[in-house]
């Protein structure tokens, strides 16, 4: 791990999970992007959308990162 004090293993365990979710949330706010610019930006009337945000959700992503 990294050493004996407990911020550093917070600090380094924190950074990886971080990485992680960081680069879930890009893939998820890149397909929402994908999907509302090949139909209609209305997730009821575009289903591709729709399902990419109901995934985000299911993910825990923020609503401010998914209504950009």
């Amino acid at each position: 791990m990294a050493g004996h004090s407990k911020f550093k293993n917070i600090m380094h365990r924190k950074g990886a999970q971080d990485k992680k979710r960081s680069n879930l949330f890009s893939k998820l706010s890149r397909e929402i992007t994908v999907a509302a610019k090949m139909g209609t930006p209305d997730p009821d009337m575009n289903p591709r959308l729709r399902l990419a945000v109901n995934t985000a959700k299911a993910q825990s992503m923020p609503k401010d990162n998914i209504q950009r």
